[in-house]
């Protein structure tokens, strides 16, 4: 089994590569940024599953496995745009049917979309430790679709609490939603804001 923690000589070509690999890594996270426009095509699906591998490595307490995805892509992204338009319609009784539409058509910003929920287990593993182990996920998610040449918008909204749009995207209605991960080509770039930590760490000795 490879050990990244191995030593090697100076010079080695896997102390080389493994340095790359770093480096790599830390431009990814440094780097990433929600796109702001996303076109076709959307990643394939090898790279989606990919993609979702990359969420079942997440920490996990208790190996409970709460990641469930539902990919929806061509039509099966109506499902949530009629979700999204019955729930504006909800809290905006006056709204036209123009703008129940937009409402509907905000899943075309996005050929593919990865519906992101945690399963919970009732037991000694407390849920907020099982949505946690999802999250992290969906950032694996995010950083391999980077890695690979897509873009990601990490959405939720009123659809990912709305017991009824759960089950008819197929999920239980208990399932806790944390992402509408939107997956394509960028079309438009987002900019990744200052990793600043003024004012929110501690130093204790």
């Amino acid at each position: 089994m490879h050990d990244a923690r191995r030593s090697f000589a100076p010079g080695d070509a896997g102390e080389a590569a493994l340095s790359a690999t770093l480096v790599d890594l830390l431009t990814a996270i440094d780097s990433r940024a929600s796109a702001l426009k996303l076109m076709e095509p959307g990643p394939t699906r090898p790279h989606l599953e990919q993609i979702m591998r990359a969420a079942v490595r997440a920490p996990d307490h208790g190996r409970l496995r709460p990641w469930r995805f539902v990919v929806l892509e061509g039509a099966a992204r109506d499902k949530l745009g009629a979700a999204m338009a019955r729930l504006s319609l909800a809290k905006f009784p006056q709204s036209t049917p123009e703008q129940l539409d937009g409402e509907r058509r905000k899943v075309l910003r996005a050929p593919t979309i990865i519906v992101v929920a945690a399963r919970i287990t009732q037991g000694k593993i407390p849920e907020v430790e099982q949505i946690a182990a999802v999250a992290a996920g969906v950032e694996n998610m995010v950083l391999v679709a980077q890695a690979l040449g897509y873009g990601a918008m990490w959405k939720t909204g009123a659809a990912a609490y709305d017991a009824q749009a759960k089950t008819e995207l197929g999920l239980s209605a208990q399932d806790q939603i944390v992402a509408f991960l939107y997956l394509g080509t960028t079309a438009l770039a987002g900019t990744a804001p200052p990793a600043s930590l003024d004012g929110i760490v501690t130093w204790t000795k």
